[in-house]
């Protein structure tokens, strides 16, 4: 038997970034007036993704994935030579 724990651990893990191509269909639901909750039953999407979509959609009139801030990572391991 599971424990409300493990389930709540298995639920909260972080999951990929939304493709563009799933959050035309946010957006389109919205100009037809379908609310947040309508559009999160409907695309199976949570709440809050809907949500967080509408709002940057507003804000910066695209969908597309906006450049992170923060130092990039390294693109080859210590020790590798690059060649």
């Amino acid at each position: 038997m599971q424990t409300a724990s493990t389930n709540i651990c298995e639920r909260m893990g972080r999951s990929q970034e939304l493709s563009d191509s799933k959050r035309g269909p946010v957006i389109g639901c919205h100009l037809c007036s379908k609310s947040i909750h309508d559009i999160s039953f409907l695309l199976n999407i949570p709440q809050s993704t809907v949500s967080g979509i509408i709002t940057k959609w507003k804000q910066l009139e695209t969908t597309a994935t906006q450049p992170r801030s923060g130092r990039p990572r390294k693109m080859t391991e210590r020790g590798q030579s690059a060649c």
